[in-house]
């Protein structure tokens, strides 16, 4: 089978497309041939950052849909080597996808969609009238995100980086979209009740002054870098919380997890794919993420070799 391969970190260009044994499934797994590959900013992560995800030579990426050998569709995001035209699934990570809901849709909504569901619902649980700060809201999680948050009675300020970006995140119930400098600008005064920052260094100090007394910081990703240290200290000011949420976490037993897809499944949600890449474009789906030249998810669409 094919499979995108790293044997070292680095840049887009140690994204190697190889022809590689098929997995075998053990005990509890399941083998799936997969439709579907979602790209996620975490992939960069492993890509990039030596331990992330285990040493190396490895298949990239996590999350997909596809069809297992016993006949019935399913999708994940927790199955190390999605990159590839076969994977291993453990069963107790795969979800069953619903009649009418396409492997593209699945593959998706899935990663993102269940780490916008817990962000809003259990991290911080939104309420009506809240007033929200969604951070990269034409992105993969943004967009999903600002949707939830509306749905939940939230009021939401977005930031994206160009006006096409701004209209996306209008359309998904944002109140008012600013640009990044401009949020810089206004942070001090808007006093919100919470901001989820997937972001990171170019928006994390910025974030922290927008909060109101007893405000909350959720920063659930780094696209632009980690931020800086600093002294717990500093959240005494005004009694900040800050919290860095994980998927695992919040998906740790297979009950909580069927019970977030389900929620997302059913919410009805615009779920937007910005652009599909063949397997072997994994580097330009990696190059354009990483330049933000994308809006919504981002997906690889491998061909089973018969």
């Amino acid at each position: 089978m094919r499979a995108v391969w790293i044997e070292r970190h680095g840049g887009p260009e140690v994204l190697e497309l190889r022809d590689v044994p098929p997995p075998e499934p053990g005990p509890g797994e399941l083998l799936v041939d997969v439709a579907a590959i979602g790209v996620n900013y975490r992939d960069v992560y492993e890509r990039t950052i030596p331990g992330y995800a285990g040493p190396l030579p490895r298949i990239v990426g996590v999350e997909g849909a596809g069809r297992a050998r016993s006949g019935e569709r399913v999708a994940w995001a927790q199955a190390p080597g999605s990159y590839a035209e076969q994977v291993v699934v453990a069963s107790e990570k795969a979800v069953p996808i619903p009649d009418g809901v396409s492997d593209e849709q699945a593959a998706a909504v899935l990663l993102q969609g269940i780490t916008a569901q817990y962000l809003c619902s259990s991290t911080y649980p939104v309420a009506e009238g809240d007033r929200v700060v969604v951070h990269a809201a034409a992105g993969g999680v943004g967009h999903l995100l600002t949707q939830l948050v509306r749905l939940r009675g939230g009021r939401v300020l977005a930031t994206t980086s160009t006006e096409e970006k701004a209209e996306l995140a209008r359309a998904a119930g944002a109140e008012e979209v600013v640009g990044y400098d401009e949020f810089r600008e206004r942070a001090r005064g808007l006093e919100v009740d919470v901001v989820y920052d997937g972001v990171g260094a170019a928006t994390f100090a910025a974030s922290l002054e927008a909060l109101r007394p007893r405000g909350t910081m959720v920063l659930y990703g780094a696209a632009s870098g980690q931020p800086a240290p600093f002294a717990p200290a500093d959240l005494a000011a005004r009694s900040l919380y800050l919290t860095r949420p994980a998927l695992h976490d919040y998906t740790a037993t297979r009950d909580e997890l069927l019970e977030r897809a389900r929620a997302m499944f059913d919410a009805s949600l615009d779920v937007r794919i910005g652009a599909r890449y063949p397997l072997e474009e994994a580097r330009r789906a990696h190059e354009d993420l990483e330049a933000r030249r994308t809006t919504g998810k981002l997906l690889l669409t491998p061909t089973i070799s018969t």
